[in-house]
């Protein structure tokens, strides 16, 4: 089986072209560097929810939209190899001042397929 990983985050609406431009250049990198598969989805049916949900998660704050993404890789081994390259490739460094998303209410988490059709 597989190995997936999951990031959630908020987006500023006005920075939604930025980031998608900024995905577009990371999914390429992603790929290049063994990426099985790489999505970035923006939330189009989340609602807050009693106790928990996606834009609970994040902080949703007014004028941001959730951010899903996910990354599949051929094994959890592959996927530390993978991530290793990209955390060191110098076209992903970027001044988290910068970036077109708060990435301390970003959430990620690596994860074994179970059930795949």
């Amino acid at each position: 089986m597989n190995y997936v990983d999951g990031f959630v985050l908020a987006v500023p609406v006005a920075k939604l072209a930025e980031y998608k431009k900024m995905a577009r250049k990371a999914g390429k990198i992603w790929m290049e560097h063994g990426a099985l598969a790489y999505h970035e989805c923006v939330a189009d049916d989340v609602k807050p929810g009693k106790s928990t949900s996606f834009p609970q998660a994040v902080k949703l704050k007014e004028g941001e939209v959730v951010v899903f993404s996910w990354a599949v890789y051929k094994s959890r081994r592959e996927r530390d190899r993978v991530m290793k390259a990209i955390m060191a490739d110098p076209r992903l460094q970027m001044d988290p001042k910068s970036m077109p998303f708060d990435g301390k209410r970003m959430f990620w988490g690596g994860f074994k397929e179970m059930v795949v059709y």
